[in-house]
């Protein structure tokens, strides 16, 4: 399975069109929280009907999968915790998103919502526990959050990631954890788009300004990860332990062409 990992576009419209773009290219296209900004100009109804309307182009291009972050929370549940309820009408038209599960190639794609409280956070862990009882070759989680006390989640002074994650991690050992939120933590000293738990590698693209979003491409059966931004490409494989500093990437795979 070839996948497009994106996160944190902040309705940044230029990068929404560059996925769209590139979305027929890929078997499986995750955008990975924060497609809303909530410091824009625009009124968050109207960000949610632009990006909505993005969302449905690119499901009739490829398998597209979304998860809600932190900018993305527009309700209260019952128990008075913020949730992206708008985000739960992607499935109008069969797009898969928080609380959702299914398999593509006999990979596992788990699709976890930003919890803000207490029974929020049961869900998700309801939820892992849930899938951790179904089979599967591989096991990939969508989560806005990186862990904890990991390169994905430094801002360069301090980590802000979730502790939850890291617990859950250690309990269930996903292949992957797909994530965002930190913007900084690929372009900081002593962080990174890549991590390694134990046997769980966890990713995190980062943010940048310009019409191309920062982005991860890999393959599930080459077991490779390549990471594209403005300051350059890097790759690890997934066969291998994690070593750094990532070298350097200076020539594409034949897969990716």
């Amino acid at each position: 399975m070839k996948c497009l990992l994106v996160s944190d576009l902040h309705y940044a419209l230029k990068q929404f069109d560059w996925v769209t773009n590139v979305s027929k290219d890929f078997d499986v296209v995750v955008i990975a929280g924060d497609h809303l900004d909530i410091s824009s100009a625009v009124e968050a109804r109207a960000q949610i009907a632009v990006i909505l309307t993005y969302l449905k182009r690119l499901h009739t291009r490829t398998k597209l999968i979304v998860c809600s972050g932190n900018h993305d929370l527009d309700a209260l549940n019952d128990a008075g915790e913020k949730v992206a309820k708008w985000i739960t009408k992607v499935r109008q038209f069969g797009a898969p998103t928080d609380g959702d599960s299914l398999s593509v190639d006999g990979v596992l794609i788990t699709i976890c919502p930003w919890w803000d409280g207490p029974q929020t956070r049961e869900t998700v862990g309801a939820q892992l526990a849930r899938d951790a009882e179904k089979p599967k070759e591989q096991w990939i989680w969508v989560y806005h959050a990186p862990p904890d006390e990991s390169p994905t989640s430094w801002g360069g002074q301090k980590h802000f990631g979730d502790a939850e994650l890291v617990r859950w991690i250690k309990q269930y050992q996903p292949d992957i954890v797909l994530s965002g939120h930190i913007h900084q933590s690929p372009f900081r000293q002593g962080g990174s788009w890549v991590d390694r738990l134990g046997s769980t590698w966890v990713f995190n693209p980062g943010r940048q300004i310009g019409p191309d979003p920062t982005h991860i491409v890999f393959d599930t059966t080459e077991r490779m990860a390549l990471w594209f931004s403005l300051a350059g490409a890097e790759v690890v494989h997934m066969d291998k332990p994690l070593n750094r500093p990532v070298p350097e990437l200076t020539d594409l795979p034949s897969w990716f062409k």
